[in-house]
């Protein structure tokens, strides 16, 4: 079994995101493989051990275990880095984990009728995105 951190899981619609520890795309986390507890107490930043098949929509969990207490999800822990602009104004430079984090976020609240497929699909292309005009860190 692979280890991750859980980035996003939202109980009421019953799906979430796994940050793998070995990296690459997040892994959908659907309700329906979950237990009753732990679809109770499950939410970002817990540690977990998963399976994981590859679907026609990408990466999906199969089978999810809670590892010890909750912790700090990944993406805040990593350090925001300032960049200087030409006009002396500062702005934050994301790591693509945090981007991709505050994407997901952002696309669960304002677009809830779209499944984790979509999300993933619409994620990877603003990321790339973002790569390329140099609005993350690489």
């Amino acid at each position: 079994m692979k280890t991750g951190t859980i980035v996003k899981y939202d109980g009421t619609r019953g799906f979430g995101f796994i940050e793998p520890d070995t990296g690459g795309e997040d892994v959908f986390l659907h309700a329906s493989i979950l237990d009753e507890q732990l679809k109770q107490v499950l939410q970002g930043g817990m540690r977990v051990q998963f399976e994981a098949a590859s679907s026609n929509q990408g990466t999906k969990a199969v089978a999810v275990r809670l590892l010890g207490a909750v912790s700090q999800a990944p993406a805040a822990q990593v350090p925001a880095v300032k960049q200087e602009r030409d006009d002396e104004e500062l702005c934050e430079v994301l790591s693509a984990a945090e981007f991709s984090q505050k994407i997901t976020d952002v696309l669960i609240e304002a677009a809830p009728s779209m499944t984790g497929g979509q999300i993933l699909q619409v994620r990877r292309q603003l990321v790339s995105f973002a790569q390329r005009n140099g609005w993350v860190e690489a």
